[in-house]
């Protein structure tokens, strides 16, 4: 590669010379026009006077404000709209609403202490957690994970993120001698948006992490610059904000789930003989996860919310069976969910079968297959308390099923349900004790056991007698199809055929008929007659069926020993979790089982697709699922972690590097901290009297009564002060500039509280506002800043937040500054543990 110019040695420190500019006035200063106030005009009804609006010019003299001329004139509406939607109250009340929607009124208060009791917990959990979810590949580096890449696993066009530089593509590592040296040395070198880099080896396995993306492309938007890494700073701390504000988020939900309290359920001898019913020897894994089951219901206070991750024929169910006992003894009632009606009637069956020693507790299944009549006697049922066990879908979650005493919801396979199924499912974990289990978490709930926010057991050996799915992988032909079907019926077993739409069954039907004209064939998909699908489902787990032809309906639960050969043709069409508990319904007896996974041309498929398949292959032991589901997180798109708003953020700096600052910003949650101070005890030292001019004292009526009720709400917090100030308007239109003032006051002595700033005041062109926040948590607040004029204007030392101005302001339009300013850092709250 010819190259004028000497490739740059990356491997020491950058230091940047940023370019100061000033930023303009208008920018610094936010000034709300040229007038003194404008009054919206409202009609109103009940023939009440309205107000006059009037503009003003401001004349600022060193007296404070007077009035030079005065003009009475009604505004246009389509003016007034823009007027009360761009005013900066208006702005802020916008966003603190926004932000009010999305966390629950509920939300725990507590003091300090109780605070710190929890997070010192929190850490203890996620020690635990990460201790013991650690897997042999994971590098453990001071206290957090390593998602870096070792170099040489790279290939030539592979993208990669540098930890200070940014988003490059790897070229090739060769040998190179260094400077002031004469023994060469390993570089990977490494292309960026403005010429080529190299790095020593040694030093990229420390720096490097690849570049994956969570949707189809893997190719970023563009290169970073090696002249410029000041935009991929702004890229890196973008994502960092979010990070922390999906923590902030997780640590209050789990802190409210631990303030909740009920208590333990008594241990009783009845347990053990229920146990000893278990036909099988249980594995060291699920002897474990009885135990940590047992401890969650019988020794904690707090509502259990535990994860059992384990392959498909497991155990897991053995393990939702010993809850169910526990509960239901104790006179509650237990909630089973699953996905789809298929797999809510196996448990049913298993739980009938298994209770049946114990005629008192009552067993009931909820589905659509029933007539409305049976509908309703079970709904009674239900909330009566004479069911003590109800297994069903969806239909258990909604506002008809009134529970009598709920003390457990076992969910299995959580990832299948909807967002509004799974957000009723996230309401039930404050108040009951939540059972999971799941073959393959879903990315949220992976990350969440990995990390101690939530409780997870793992079930990774498989019980003695299994024997691992021989897996095939082709191109689809005919005849392959025959061979592998005729195989499994001239063993005496039965097959399942798979295909990801209801569309094609019909031809697959024809051809396998015309291909084994003796043999029992059947079709099998969700849009079937209740009755009809339950039928098919019922002879073909007898045996009188041989050959099924279906969709994904069978993905979870279906448990047919004699089944032991899956085709899934177009097996791009599945996702990764899919296509692993799809193969799971095989090998479940002792017979060898085969999976074949048939696509069409592979010219036709993604490189998504492919690298599907090529994990799939790799993943051929029992027992991988929880791998094989952090592996899918990394492929398979990100939306469903975090909820969307946050894919913007991890495609800012890939998916590797995002996942290393989220365990980082775990490990440190304490230190992002803000704790207010009393609203009264902020002293704003700042002359600012305004006086409201007669006419509006006049249209208000009472003016001092409004006055000290807008005292009294900015007192109580941010919100009452945003409803109240939304209700004056709606009464009496836009105040005028003096009544703004007066407002812009309030909010800024509340933000100010809500900051822990207990003092601002002004000398000269210097602002300063005494605070007992840290440099970390004022780091974390100016990066969150918006407007590059008032963060570069902020500096911190020596417990004090100051700001130099261009120059010395007239009151108000100071006013007006330290409003946007507080604005600004009032928006990083949500990144911030407020206790």
């Amino acid at each position: 590669m010819a190259s004028l110019l000497p490739v740059p040695d990356i491997s020491r420190p950058l230091i940047l010379k940023l370019g100061s500019t000033s930023p303009s006035l208008r920018t610094l200063f936010h000034v709300n026009g040229p007038f003194l106030y404008k009054h919206m005009h409202k009609h109103r009804r009940n023939n009440r006077s309205s107000f006059p609006i009037l503009t003003t010019q401001a004349v600022y003299t060193q007296g404070g404000v007077s009035i030079s001329s005065l003009d009475t004139h009604k505004l246009a509406p389509k003016r007034e709209m823009v007027e009360l939607e761009t005013d900066a109250i208006s702005i802020l009340n916008e966003r603190i609403r926004r932000e009010h929607g999305k966390r629950e009124a509920t939300r725990p208060v507590m003091d300090s202490q109780e605070a710190d009791k929890y997070i010192q917990l929190v850490k203890e959990q996620q020690q635990r957690g990460l201790q013991k979810l650690k897997g042999d590949r994971e590098r453990k580096e001071g206290g957090v994970f390593s998602y870096k890449v070792d170099p040489y696993t790279l290939r030539s066009g592979d993208y990669v993120v540098h930890k200070k530089v940014g988003v490059g593509r790897f070229v090739g590592i060769k040998f190179d001698v260094p400077k002031g040296s004469t023994e060469p040395i390993e570089y990977a070198f490494i292309e960026y948006a403005d010429g080529m880099a190299k790095l020593p080896v040694k030093q990229a396995a420390r720096m490097l992490y690849r570049y994956n993306l969570p949707n189809e492309s893997k190719k970023p938007r563009t290169l970073s610059k090696l002249s410029d890494t000041s935009v991929w700073e702004r890229r890196k701390i973008k994502g960092k904000v979010a990070i922390q504000k999906m923590v902030v988020d997780l640590m209050e939900l789990y802190l409210h789930r631990l303030k909740q309290r009920r208590p333990p359920y008594p241990k009783s001898p009845a347990m053990a003989e229920f146990a000893a019913q278990f036909p099988y020897k249980p594995t060291p894994d699920q002897k474990q996860a009885f135990i940590d089951v047992e401890k969650d219901l019988t020794e904690r206070e707090t509502p259990m919310d535990r994860l059992i991750c384990g392959d498909v024929g497991f155990g897991k169910t053995e393990v939702a069976l010993r809850a169910i006992f526990c509960v239901v003894s104790a006179g509650r009632q237990a909630m089973v969910l699953a996905p789809t009606i298929v797999l809510a009637k196996q448990h049913f069956d298993v739980i009938s079968e298994r209770f049946s020693k114990y005629p008192s507790t009552k067993v009931g299944l909820l589905s659509r297959f029933q007539t409305k009549a049976e509908k309703e006697e079970h709904l009674n049922m239900i909330k009566k308390g004479d069911l003590a066990i109800i297994v069903g879908t969806h239909s258990l979650l909604g506002s008809r099923v009134v529970y009598n005493n709920l003390g457990l919801l076992v969910v299995d396979e959580e990832q299948r349900f909807g967002v509004k199924q799974k957000e009723k499912i996230a309401s039930f974990k404050t108040s009951v004790d939540v059972l999971t289990l799941s073959a393959t978490p879903i990315p949220r709930t992976l990350y969440l056991a990995l990390t101690g926010f939530r409780d997870a057991s793992l079930i990774s050996t498989p019980p003695p007698e299994r024997v691992p799915i021989k897996t095939h992988l082709s191109a689809f032909g005919k005849e392959k199809v025959i061979a592998a079907i005729q195989y499994e019926l001239d063993r005496g077993g039965q097959v399942f055929y798979v295909l990801p739409r209801i569309k094609g069954l019909e031809i697959v039907m024809d051809f396998l008929e015309q291909s084994f004209p003796d043999v029992d064939i059947a079709i099998a998909h969700g849009k079937q007659y209740s009755k009809q699908l339950e039928e098919t489902m019922e002879k073909f787990a007898q045996g009188d069926i041989k050959i099924l032809i279906c969709t994904n309906i069978v993905e979870s639960g279906l448990d047919i020993q004699n089944a032991n050969t899956i085709i899934i043709q177009d097996v791009q069409q599945f996702g990764l979790a899919q296509l692993y508990q799809l193969r799971g319904r095989v090998g479940r007896a002792d017979k060898e089982a085969y999976a074949y996974l048939f696509y069409p041309d592979k010219s036709l498929l993604s490189d998504q697709a492919l690298e599907r398949l090529a994990a799939l292959e790799e993943c051929r032991e029992l027992g991988q699922g929880f791998q094989l589901a952090e592996r899918d997180m990394g492929i398979r798109g990100f939306g469903t972690i975090f909820g969307e708003q946050q894919t913007g953020d991890v495609g800012n700096v890939g998916i590797d590097l995002f996942f290393e600052m989220l365990f980082e910003s775990l490990s440190k949650v304490e230190e992002h901290r803000v704790v207010s101070v009393p609203y009264q005890s902020v002293q704003i030292d700042i002359s600012i009297n305004p006086r409201l001019p007669s006419e509006y004292i006049n249209y208000l009526e009472n003016p001092m009564e409004i006055i000290n009720e807008a005292e009294k709400a900015a007192e109580k917090d941010i919100w009452s002060l945003v409803q109240f100030t939304e209700n004056l308007r709606r009464q009496h239109g836009k105040e005028p500039y003096s009544m703004e003032i007066l407002l812009k006051k309030l909010y800024v002595q509340r933000m100010a509280a809500d900051l822990g700033i207990s003092r601002i005041y002004a000398s000269g062109k210097m602002v300063g506002m005494e605070t007992n926040i840290s440099k970390r948590v004022f780091k974390l607040m100016t990066d969150s800043m918006t407007s590059d004029a008032h963060r570069n204007s902020l500096l911190f030392e020596e417990d004090q937040i100051k700001a130099e101005l261009l120059l010395e302001l007239p009151r108000e339009q100071l006013l007006n500054w330290i409003f946007q300013c507080l604005a600004e850092l009032h928006a990083s709250l949500p990144a911030l543990i407020k206790y």
